[in-house]
């Protein structure tokens, strides 16, 4: 109420600038305290770097880097010295994928996977021993002929037609050259020198017998839980990205197992075409050069032409006809295999150009050797999967 009397408006109003007056005053009290305390719990700025981070000193640079390379060092050698389980492991984790469309097949049919995994693994183990008990005497007496028959082998070749066709060519160097190639074969130092002795042949047997079982024991085990190794795998993925991942995932592995199912029946219709060809036309030891066209033709792409390549020059010492014979059937048996054999096998499986096809296993094969011959083109197929359902979409959306 105001009466008239001087200062009552001033008093009137005094309360409320008094009290906004008290509360500012609080308020920058309030925040320089805050202020004051929250600089008191700070640490000191000691250049806004980590210690590790700070690289003015040349003490402390040249620790940190004297410590990086040791440690990058100690990483490689451990990396060399479990690189033969390495091999291993990735032997194993590729016979399992190899085995999952098998095993996948029994599941479909109610069978389960532990009961699947016991009969594939049976029948594969009996197999493989009537195939060593049919095929390693014959396959060691026809090495042994082989080594005995070098000599009159080399003599039939040096007195055909051929040979002085080439000698013609090269000149008289090609009969010292040949000469010289068989004495130092059949000289038994330089073979021992080659496989290191007869301790070093046992050891190496040894540790192909040892590494076998490890694969096998291995690839039990990736078998029983490749599923459960699939999931584990995607569970780190972000959870909006795991049912894409998860199908990529599935796509891949399916895609590997059918290729490498595939890669194998591949060579093994090869080693039945080598062994019936040598067998017909009466060339020496077709059942060696089955099992040498498996190993060699189980290579993607370019296996059947190296073999090709391989057999056609062996059977010429032998008979020049014949190897001309040869040279021509396989030829004929690669372009049916190209064009018609492995569009049917592998359909359902890898469909990749075939320059990759031949640039990947040339890499693998330089790197790994035979596992990186056969890992080429999964891994190949795997990385434009990848782009073209991951990189490529993502590039698509940047309008």
């Amino acid at each position: 109420m105001t009466d008239g009397t001087p200062g009552s408006d001033s008093l009137a109003a005094g309360p409320a600038t008094g009290t906004d007056t008290g509360f500012a005053a609080i308020d920058a009290v309030t925040t320089d305290t805050g202020e004051i305390m929250a600089q008191a719990t700070e640490p000191a700025d000691r250049g806004g770097k980590p210690f590790w981070a700070r690289l003015d000193s040349p003490f402390t640079a040249g620790f940190l880097l004297t410590f990086g390379g040791l440690g990058a060092l100690l990483l490689g050698l451990a990396l060399a010295n479990i690189a033969t389980v390495l091999i291993y492991i990735a032997f194993a984790a590729f016979a399992a994928l190899g085995l999952e469309p098998v095993l996948k097949w029994f599941e479909r049919h109610n069978v389960k996977r532990g009961w699947a995994m016991t009969i594939v693994f049976l029948t594969f183990g009996v197999v493989l021993a009537g195939g060593l008990l049919l095929i390693v005497p014959t396959l060691v007496e026809q090495v042994t002929a082989f080594f005995k028959g070098l000599p009159a082998t080399i003599a039939n070749f040096e007195e055909s037609e051929t040979f002085a066709w080439l000698e013609g060519i090269f000149g008289d160097g090609l009969g010292t050259l040949v000469n010289d190639a068989e004495q130092w074969l059949l000289n038994p130092a330089n073979i021992a020198t080659v496989s290191g002795g007869l301790l070093q042949v046992g050891l190496g047997i040894a540790t192909a017998i040892s590494g076998g079982l490890i694969v096998i024991v291995l690839t039990l085990y990736f078998s029983g839980s490749l599923p459960a190794i699939k999931e584990s795998l995607t569970q780190f993925a972000p959870a909006r990205n795991r049912p894409k991942v998860r199908a990529m995932t599935t796509e891949i592995t399916d895609s590997v197992g059918a290729y490498l199912m595939g890669m194998v029946l591949l060579a093994f219709f090869n080693s039945i075409i080598a062994f019936l060809l040598h067998l017909f036309l009466q060339l020496p030891f077709p059942l060696l050069m089955g099992v040498i066209a498996f190993l060699i033709t189980i290579i993607p792409l370019v296996g059947p032409v190296l073999y090709w390549i391989f057999a056609s020059v062996l059977a010429l010492f032998t008979n020049p006809v014949a190897a001309l014979i040869f040279a021509i059937a396989y030829l004929i048996y690669i372009q049916i295999e190209a064009y018609v054999i492995t569009p049917k096998v592998m359909s359902k499986a890898i469909a990749i150009p075939g320059a990759l096809v031949v640039i990947g296993a040339l890499i693998g094969g330089t790197l790994l050797g035979l596992l990186g011959a056969l890992i080429a083109v999964p891994v190949t197929a795997s990385i434009l999967l990848i782009i073209k359902q991951v990189f490529l979409p993502r590039q698509d959306a940047k309008v």
